[in-house]
């Protein structure tokens, strides 16, 4: 086994290791709304479900080099609103350039083709391509030395039409195909998937298809 003592490396080393091994990660398509009335879009794969009740989520926004707060963390602060989406193949390119550092008064939105349509309870707007936007409100603001961990109480959920059984509240997983972050810029889709069978003598779960969340 290669051995690494975490407390001997830079926070650039450490970003690397963990970054490149814990995969892989969803990516939040983060929509904010800046004081001059810009909608913001950045992508974070630092994000995941934190519970269901209360509903919250978590997005981890890193520091620029300079010290300098990224848009979406400054427009968080300032109005504690934001919109979560969830990438699927078909707009992943998009979600892509919306990486790409540009003015406040730049939106991203724009930029790389996306419509913007009113949310439901935030004033953040959502993306129309997305299949899933979860609308949200700031719960809980952690801060380190690097970065902000914002919690998000999620207030409202849009998704694609045909996506969720509102009767059974399921989701049909044939047709949601979100993709997740592997590193550096590289990316892998959700269509190779496999189910793990309980073993002879396991307790029996209740059974779970391709088509229940």
């Amino acid at each position: 086994m290669t051995e690494v003592d975490f407390e001997h490396l830079s926070a650039y080393q450490r970003y690397k290791l963990m970054a490149s091994l814990i995969v892989p990660r969803p990516i939040a398509l983060v929509t904010t709304l800046g004081a001059n009335g810009v909608a913001n879009a950045a992508p974070f794969s630092m994000f995941n479900m934190v519970g269901e009740d209360p509903p919250i989520l978590m997005i981890s926004i890193n520091r620029l080099s300079d010290g300098r707060l990224k848009d979406t963390a400054a427009n968080i602060l300032a109005n504690g609103q934001f919109v979560v989406h969830i990438s699927d193949e078909a707009m992943a390119r998009q979600m892509h350039a919306c990486g790409e550092a540009l003015p406040p008064e730049v939106s991203e939105l724009a930029r790389v083709g996306f419509t913007a349509v009113p949310s439901q309870t935030v004033r953040p707007p959502r993306i129309e391509q997305a299949p899933v936007a979860f609308e949200c409100v700031l719960h809980e603001t952690l801060q380190t030395d690097s970065r902000y961990v914002f919690i998000g109480r999620v207030k409202w959920l849009s998704a694609r039409d045909g996506l969720i059984d509102t009767q059974a509240w399921r989701v049909n997983l044939r047709d949601y195909h979100p993709v997740a972050r592997f590193g550096a810029s590289y990316y892998i889709t959700s269509r190779d998937r496999f189910a793990i069978e309980d073993a002879p003598g396991q307790a029996a779960k209740t059974s779970t298809t391709i088509d229940e969340l």
